[in-house]
């Protein structure tokens, strides 16, 4: 499991470093493309981008589907699925509709909707990535170590007169 645990983790972390080149550079430059421009630059991000998040965002869920018959339950892990639900959700129910729209062509309010509920994919795998690695690292940290136990009391060999064990004089 522990392997399979990492490389959700692993495709997890990809799919956040994709949405934030999304949030941050590719969304905005939307709106920068004039009309003239606009459906082909749409068109060739939108046959470009399926490639390669379909296949990650198919094997982080089917992942942590896999993870969940195996028996993973900690409560973290719960926390990243709310993230991965936001994130389908999130992209069936806003992403796809303006893409849609936006394929029909040049439309700033739908690239100021598309940006704007982005933002909640972008929160929802960044969460997710924080809690994996959370798991990861309460997983992989050595375990702390605690002294000895002290009782309180001298021990025979190292008695009130300075530990050589003797009694009398």
């Amino acid at each position: 499991m522990a392997l399979l645990f990492a490389v959700h983790s692993t495709v997890t972390w990809a799919l956040v470093g994709l949405i934030w080149t999304i949030q941050v550079v590719h969304y905005p430059s939307l709106g920068e493309v004039g009309p003239e421009r606009f459906h082909g630059f749409h068109e060739r991000h939108m046959s470009r981008i399926g490639p390669l998040v379909v296949p990650l965002m198919l094997a982080e869920a089917g992942s942590a589907v896999w993870l969940l018959l195996l028996g993973e339950r900690s409560g973290l892990f719960w926390l990243s699925l709310a993230g991965l639900a936001l994130v389908w959700g999130s992209t069936w129910f806003f992403q796809v509709p303006l893409h849609l729209r936006l394929s029909q062509g040049h439309d700033p309010d739908a690239i100021r909707k598309l940006v704007a509920t982005n933002l909640w994919r972008t929160a929802g795998w960044t969460l997710r990535g924080l809690c994996l690695s959370a798991i990861l690292f309460s997983r992989t940290s050595p375990a702390p170590t605690s002294p000895a136990p002290r009782t309180g009391a001298p021990s025979e060999s190292h008695g009130a007169n300075g530990g050589s064990g003797r009694t009398g004089g």
